[in-house]
């Protein structure tokens, strides 16, 4: 039973599907930031060398902070590695799930792949390569799940940045995922240029202030 409980590790076996079809050259995709109140969404492609994976790689989620530092150098060192991201604007003005994609897009083209193993659902329309979309990727594939790791790690150094600029909000620590100590920041210190506004607890808070100004 304990056996049938257990959690998937990823393997390689969708990238050699693609490969023995043809492909050349395939790479893995995830990206990070879609629940945020804050700060980019950040996407990753990874094309691994099969000779060189690193031992370890697994769903970013289900790792350590330190091990995905880790791992993140580790990939960056070994593989092919892209990182893009979509700015809070285009958040607000295209919709999450579609900045999301945009930074998938624009992931992929800074590498030069043939075909892309995508985390989740759907394709990103923008794609100038041919891609599979495969729902929890990050823990079946060992290309995206290398994707993952290196977009959290990213994602997360911009918000420690972000957070000594704008320090209360705890983003340091949260990411900008909205915890009750962001929310109840969010309420004592204001909406900063890097919330999405297009979030309703952002937009509610912005909502509230203009009502009480006028």
């Amino acid at each position: 039973m304990a056996g049938a409980m257990a959690r998937p590790c990823p393997d390689f076996s969708h990238e050699m599907a693609v490969l023995v079809r043809g492909a050349l050259r395939v790479a893995g995709v995830d990206e990070v930031g879609r629940g945020p109140l804050a700060g980019p969404v950040t996407a990753a492609a990874v094309r691994l060398d099969p000779a060189r994976i690193p031992a370890g790689l697994a769903d970013s989620k289900t790792l350590t902070a330190a091990r995905r530092r880790a791992l993140a150098a580790e990939i960056t060192a070994l593989a092919e590695v892209s990182i893009a991201h979509a700015s809070v604007a285009e958040i607000d003005r295209l919709n999450i799930l579609r900045a999301s994609h945009l930074a998938m897009e624009r992931a992929v083209a800074g590498l030069a792949v043939d075909h892309v193993l995508i985390d989740g659902n759907c394709v990103p329309r923008g794609l100038s390569c041919g891609a599979t979309a495969i729902v929890s990727g990050d823990a079946r594939s060992l290309s995206i799940a290398a994707a993952s790791i290196v977009a959290k790690v990213a994602r997360d150094r911009i918000m420690v940045d972000l957070a000594q600029q704008h320090p209360g909000y705890g983003w340091e620590a949260n990411a900008g995922y909205p915890t009750a100590a962001h929310l109840a920041a969010l309420r004592n210190l204001g909406v900063t240029p890097w919330h999405r506004r297009s979030f309703r607890p952002v937009h509610h808070i912005l909502y509230q202030a203009n009502s009480i100004s006028r």
